[in-house]
């Protein structure tokens, strides 16, 4: 069997485990096991395509695989993956293991819940290694179903409202979605929905022209592209902590790798046309997340507001279109789902203690809760950009990128996006300094409890990715920069 198959096989073997379980332990079980192998299978997937690359292996995609589907409309079973793809699959490795940790004392209904969080990670894994655009959006909407059960049985606040207006915003981006694939197979004429063989056609300008912008919506949509943004920040406030953690830190990756590999990459003349309109809505996502974050009270929207302007950075990143600032991008994006589900661990750890995430209610918690303390601040020196964490590499490879270009609107465009990096700063140090630091004014609080064993877990595997890609980027920075180059060339070409 192809190793890619693996990683949508064992979230099935786990689905079929926790149906089966007969007890919270049991349920524990199966998901320790089978977060640990596919976190395994990720890491050996990424060290054998590292030496594939390294022994000479020119090919675009490697371990690719094909079975046939549906034959009159050319539907195949299509993996393969690339150093995009592997950094993806490793990423969402990561923080499904660490979401199951954080979620290790969730209630009630611990059994169906773990079926849903392991059927939306089957989703995302799939979509991550299909090369076949119909089996590409079957997997995408996998991924997006589950959300609203997630978040409407097991979140809290609005959480019937937040899961609704999701699923409503996402489903009505995947409609686009679904338009523009069409557009793309019939456009093309080509006899296959595989997408390495369709960008070997040339798809006419004027179909490039009508459909570029529905798939770039339809994925842009679930990237948090400004104004189609709004679900996002009510679905992560009201999403249970693991949810959170793979909602933003994967779930909202699929919109940026969308665009990348199926909209910009099969329709260069469509990037050409409309990137300058989307860059805009880009660069106003950006700045926009940035300054909501500054005025939100409350711990997660602070949190969900970030990840709007962070992930319109990958975007942004993308429509520049460079191969410095597409690889910025793909940083940013593995960058991002770390720190940002390390913060949603952090949040849901700090929330089920003082059961409040208003930040005028909380303070001095460095003192009662060490361990969970420092942990927030390294998630806010990376996500402020510190040298050493991830985020000031992923950052910095973005912006010097985005510069490349000589001409006015594209420098004034990226100009315009560095500020975000400061107001960052000023929401990360306000919060930092307001829940962590001063003495603690509600003695409640002070019986509280630090991070428990599992906890700890979550939180140190997390910080170890965050520092270990701050610190050593230049393994991965090479992974992606080789993949990004064909769909680069495309562009310029």
């Amino acid at each position: 069997m192809n190793i890619l198959s693996l990683f949508v096989l064992v979230p099935l073997l786990m689905l079929l485990g926790l149906w089966i379980a007969r007890n919270l332990n049991q349920v524990r079980g199966v998901m320790v096991a089978g977060s640990s192998i596919l976190l395994v299978l990720a890491a050996y997937l990424t060290v054998s395509y590292i030496g594939l690359r390294n022994g000479g292996a020119t090919e675009e995609m490697l371990f690719t695989d094909s079975i046939t589907w549906y034959a009159p409309l050319h539907i195949a079973y299509s993996v393969g993956v690339d150093g995009i793809s592997v950094v993806m699959l490793l990423l969402s490795a990561i923080i499904v293991f660490t979401g199951t940790f954080a979620s290790w004392k969730l209630k009630p209904l611990t059994k169906e819940y773990f079926m849903w969080f392991t059927l939306l990670s089957t989703g995302v894994f799939g979509f991550f290694i299909s090369t076949d655009l119909f089996t590409m959006f079957m997997f995408y909407e996998v991924a997006l179903i589950p959300m609203y059960l997630l978040i409407g049985v097991w979140g809290s606040g609005r959480k019937e409202y937040s899961a609704m207006k999701l699923t409503l915003m996402l489903m009505g981006g995947s409609a686009f979605l679904l338009i523009g694939i069409l557009g793309i197979y019939y456009g093309a004429g080509a006899e296959t929905m595989n997408i390495l063989e369709i960008v070997k056609h040339q798809i006419p300008t004027e179909i490039q022209r009508i459909f570029f912008p529905l798939v770039f919506l339809g994925f842009g949509v679930l990237g948090a592209l400004f104004p189609f943004h709004t679900w996002s920040p009510d679905g992560h406030a009201s999403a249970p902590t693991a949810v959170s953690m793979l909602h933003a830190g994967v779930l909202m990756k699929l919109g940026g790798y969308g665009c990348f590999r199926v909209a910009m990459y099969l329709m260069p003349t469509g990037t050409a046309i409309w990137g300058d309109f989307f860059l805009i809505l880009t660069t106003i996502s950006v700045v926009y997340g940035a300054f909501s974050a500054v005025v939100q009270t409350d711990l997660k929207y602070i949190n969900a507001y970030s990840s709007v302007s962070h992930c319109g950075l990958v975007l942004f990143a993308l429509l520049m279109a460079t191969r410095v600032s597409a690889t910025g991008a793909i940083l940013q994006m593995l960058s991002h789902g770390l720190m940002t589900a390390l913060f949603f661990a952090l949040i849901g750890m700090i929330y089920g203690r003082t059961h409040t995430r208003d930040i005028r209610q909380l303070s001095g918690l460095m003192k009662i809760m060490p361990f969970l303390a420092v942990g927030y601040v390294i998630a806010g020196l990376a996500n402020l950009g510190l040298p050493g964490l991830s985020g000031f590499i992923a950052e910095m490879t973005v912006f010097v990128g985005s510069f490349e270009h000589t001409d006015i609107f594209h420098r004034t465009c990226t100009i315009i996006a560095t500020t975000s990096i400061v107001i960052t700063a000023v929401y990360i140090l306000r919060v930092v300094g307001k829940i962590l630091y001063g003495t603690c004014k509600n003695p409640e609080h002070l019986k509280l409890t630090d991070a428990t064993w599992d906890e700890r877990l979550a939180v140190i595997c997390l910080i170890v990715a965050v520092a270990g890609l701050g610190l050593a980027p230049y393994w991965v920075s090479n992974v992606i920069s080789n993949s990004v180059e064909p769909i680069i060339s495309q562009l310029i070409h």
